[in-house]
Order: C-alpha cells, then structure tokens, then sequence
C-alpha cells in the first residue's frame, strides 16, 4: 500500500515478521494480549485513525501485520550496515528532558526516515545502545500483533501551534503472567511486545520510568544545534502552543494503574528547552516541555 507521504506499508504474515528470527521464537507465533492494568479505560472520544498511512481505511488482513517498507535510499542515509536502525553510539550529547528507559514515543528523524513528519516508534536495548536493539521492527526484538498500526510509519493529524490539539494515549505494561512487556497505542489498540528475554533487569521491573523529549546535539559549527523539541517553544506558552503529556500514572506490581509518586523535572539545558509541571483534577499529573534549540541564550 502507498502511503501520502511516500511510504510503501507491506501486509507480512505475523509469524514471518523478523521477531521470530530470534533463536528463541524461531517456530512460534504471537502470543495474545494479556489483560489491561486494574483500572485503565480507553478514551472513547480519541482517534481510531491516527496514522497517515491508514486514514483511508486501509488495514492489513487478520493474521498479517503491516510493515514499512525499508527501501535502499533509507540504508544509504546511514553511516554503514551495522549502524543501520539503530542509535548513535557515540559521546555525543543528547539533551534530555528527563531520566530512564527508552521504550515508545513519536519521533522525527530524517536521517532513518528522510522526512519531518513526526512517527510513531519502537525502541529496545539490553545494553544502553551499545550492541543490543534497534528501531521498530528492524531487527528481531519487538513482536507486533495489530494488522492496523504501521510501526515507524507518520502520524496524522498532529497538533498545530494555536490550532488543533491532538492527543494520542501510550500504554506500557507488564504481563504478570509471562513476564512481556505489552505496548497499547491510542485508544485501546495493542500493538504488541517486549519478550521478556530480551532484557535483564526488566525481567522483574522497571527501576524508573521516562517521559520527555529528546534531541541529538552533534555541536553543528560550534554552537548547539537548531533542532526543535517537541513544538519548538518553550513550556511558559501553555496550551495550544507548547508540547505536553498529560495523566501520567504508572503500572504497579499488582497490575494497577496508580498515580506518580516522586517525579521529578529535569531540563539539561532549560535555555534551550525547558520543562514545567503540575497537577489538576482533570490532567492529572501533567507537563509542557519543549524550545527551540539554539537562540539568543542558547548557543
């Protein structure tokens, strides 16, 4: 299927996605969806279609699942084969807006991607990025069991500076049962999981949990980079112009949602980008987040 944006989305036999090429899998098909933490609700009124890709309609057929298609100009942006999908491992400095593991969120990046549309991603790693995981599906890690969400594949509709606000729902949680850790995006859809043998202290749980923005800084010409976080202006604009999440809570060892406790807000670089807070009985627990890069008092 060709996507608006150019992307070719292909319909791949769920049990033929590279998952099972682990040694592990290999022979196996996806497990079903454990139950949803004690306590959560699907948000009735958010999208269903949130992908460009699939605004049409478009599916894949029960028992496949939707794969972009990886196309030679993506491998060639790379700096070789072995780097391919998968994240800097260099000293350079990632400005952050917070402290944990990486798992899912929306991203740019033209260097995988060669656009600016903001996608949908998956990211693992056992070793802090030093040999282990890559992006979405493109090594065997991640086992996707939804024929209608595109991993790595744009969003659509995104929010606009004074405009429409569009918010999309992330869930991550652990199976208590078997130890995998589920993904659910949007309103009530699960994409799929983490096999648990993929990590090591994530077998039990999560020691600290992420949520933020994130840029790479490579120091262009000397001075910081350009590049925006989130919508590229600062927390203090508010709603309607800066970036957010909103009803943070967390996933306990009963498998209950409950709220946070002890979260803390952190800007490397608040002239840069910056963070602020707070609490309400409508958002919850609630941050806006974001700047533009370099400026006047950021260089």
């Amino acid at each position: 299927m060709q996507s608006p944006d150019g992307d070719v989305i292909d319909c791949v036999l769920s049990h033929q996605q590279p998952a099972f090429d682990h040694p592990h899998l290999r022979g196996n098909k996806p497990l079903n969806p454990p139950e949803s933490p004690n306590g959560h609700k699907s948000n009735p009124n958010e999208l269903e279609n949130f992908q460009l890709w699939s605004l049409s309609g478009e599916t894949c057929p029960e028992g496949t699942i939707p794969i972009r298609r990886t196309r030679e100009i993506d491998i060639l942006r790379a700096s070789s084969l072995q780097t391919f999908g998968r994240k800097i491992k260099t000293p350079i400095r990632r400005d952050t807006i917070s402290n944990a593991h990486e798992h899912a969120i929306g991203y740019v990046s033209p260097e995988i991607y060669g656009d600016y549309f903001p996608r949908f991603f998956t990211y693992w790693t056992s070793d802090a990025y030093q040999t282990t995981g890559c992006y979405n599906l493109l090594c065997s890690g991640f086992v996707q069991t939804n024929n209608r969400i595109a991993i790595g594949a744009a969003i659509s509709p995104t929010s606009s500076y004074d405009g429409g606000q569009y918010d999309i729902t992330i869930l991550i949680w652990k199976d208590p049962k078997h130890g995998n850790w589920w993904l659910e995006f949007g309103s009530g859809v699960v994409v799929g999981y983490w096999p648990s043998f993929l990590f090591s202290q994530l077998r039990s749980s999560a020691s600290m949990i992420q949520f933020g923005g994130e840029i790479v800084n490579t120091n262009p010409s000397g001075f910081h980079t350009s590049t925006q976080m989130g919508s590229g202006h600062f927390p203090a604009q508010g709603f309607g112009k800066a970036s957010y999440f909103r009803n943070l809570q967390l996933v306990d060892s009963d498998n209950s949602l409950i709220p946070l406790t002890n979260l803390k807000l952190v800007a490397d670089h608040p002239n840069c980008y910056d963070i602020q807070g707070g609490i309400n009985s409508v958002w919850g627990h609630y941050f806006y987040y974001g700047g533009p890069g370099k400026n006047q008092h950021c260089s």
